[in-house]
């Protein structure tokens, strides 16, 4: 049965002349711009309140300096196939990295390439001491697995830990040490890979099967594409609701407006707030900090590579790094470098402190020259993605998370799996369902 009833049921239906709009969709992120989009594509014209100056949510991209700072380091996954569906990847300009991963162990650079992509790197992919040669023969044995059944059948496996079943696969410690726990601990934002092995099983399928991409603009392109779809008054910025009373939305400003239709495109907790609801007792967030620094100069055997850098050394405070303006020169001013490090497990970021911290690292990493680096900005992310352990996966109940109540829905990542690929379907599924009612 639904869940989180509000205390009064919405009672006007789809296109009832007397709503204010046949849809009111609180939030404009990702998924809340996606839901309005497919509801136009049917004839449905919602309009979508958000708190803050800007569409995006967690995918926005500012601009310091002359330089493009999305705001946590994110890629697009080319594969997704939601992504494929609602996205115009031409005009966005795609900028991919290539498929593998420039490791840092110890004082060694190793190298692990995607012979499905680069068919010339596969000798240099087995000689590579990332893991055994057995390992690199369940690499190729993974991909064909994750490609053989369909997603849905994917999601439907019954699932454990990322970690347990890399080791009941036989990947050994030497492999999930070296390229595992630093790769994808950085795709799910922690390091004991607990994140659900069906979900990790996607994302291995995603990755190697497509590209990690930036749009050239920065990630930001992905909703102001999505906006650009909408009329313009589809869109009402700096308006945070303050809460939900039957089928009126009421601002922190005093205004309030009647919908036919209300969706919540916010998280677990914010939904919780606005329907007079207790705060949800199970959902709990990765965190990440991402701090940026310009050079005029090169990273000696990690520029021109296109390649994440991955630190195996997970106690260090660079986790993850990589050059942003290799992949794409627009995230940089003219003649400079722009590079992302990755920190996470971090509650509170004192960002000087954690700056120097990371120039001293990478100081032995790359030399004096990192001393030179102009500091941008950091941001501290805590609510980065929701966490997504075995027990909150599968997607058979995914219809019954969504509908919250009559004429009542959510949607989001944080109703299925941690992805811009859930953001967007949990999107089209509400449109869907409110266009049938």
């Amino acid at each position: 049965m639904p869940t989180n009833l509000p205390d009064q049921s919405l009672v006007n239906p789809v296109g009832s002349p007397s709503v204010d709009s046949p849809v009111v969709i609180v939030g404009a992120g990702i998924a809340g711009l996606s839901c309005a989009v497919y509801l136009k594509q049917a004839g449905i014209k919602a309009l979508v309140v958000e708190a803050t100056d800007g569409v995006g949510g967690r995918v926005r991209t500012d601009v310091v300096d002359g330089f493009r700072l999305d705001r946590g380091f994110q890629i697009l996954l080319t594969a997704y196939p939601e992504a494929q569906r609602l996205l115009n990847y031409d005009d966005l300009d795609l900028k991919p990295f290539r498929s593998g991963a420039l490791i840092r162990h110890q004082s060694e650079w190793l190298t692990l390439l995607n012979p499905f992509q680069e068919p010339l790197s596969a000798f240099r992919t087995l000689a590579s001491s990332v893991g055994t040669v057995g390992d690199k023969l369940r690499i190729v044995d993974l991909i064909r697995r994750t490609q053989g059944i369909s997603i849905n059948e994917l999601f439907q496996q019954t699932p454990t830990t990322t970690l347990a079943f890399l080791k009941e696969t036989g990947f050994s410690d030497q492999i999930i040490e070296r390229f595992f726990r630093p790769f994808f601990g950085g795709v799910f934002l922690e390091d004991g890979l607990t994140t659900s092995s069906n979900f990790f099983e996607f994302c291995f399928r995603m990755f190697f099967t497509g590209d990690g991409a930036i749009p050239a603009q920065g990630i930001g392109a992905i909703p102001n594409q999505l906006a650009t779809r909408l009329s313009p008054d589809q869109i009402k910025l700096n308006s945070p609701v303050a809460r939900i009373v039957g089928n009126s939305v009421h601002l922190t400003n005093g205004n309030s407006i009647k919908a036919g239709v209300v969706v919540l495109a916010v998280d677990a907790a914010q939904a919780a707030v606005l329907l007079n609801r207790p705060a949800p007792s199970d959902q709990s967030f990765n965190q990440t900090t991402c701090t940026y620094f310009a050079t005029n100069s090169e990273l000696p055997g990690v520029s021109k590579q296109k390649l994440l850098v991955l630190n195996t050394d997970r106690s260090s405070v660079v986790h993850n790094l990589a050059i942003l303006s290799d992949v794409s020169p627009e995230y940089a001013s003219a003649g400079q470098t722009l590079v992302s490090v990755s920190t996470q497990g971090i509650e509170t970021v004192n960002a000087a402190a954690l700056t120097e911290q990371i120039r001293a690292e990478l100081t032995g990493w790359f030399g004096d020259e990192v001393k030179s680096w102009k500091h941008l900005r950091t941001y501290h992310i805590p609510q980065a993605l929701p966490s997504y352990p075995p027990d909150r996966a599968g997607t058979d109940a995914i219809h019954e998370l969504l509908k919250l109540g009559e004429n009542l829905y959510q949607c989001g990542d944080q109703t299925t799996y941690p992805s811009l690929n859930a953001t967007m379907q949990t999107g089209r599924l509400v449109a869907e369902m409110i266009r049938k009612q």
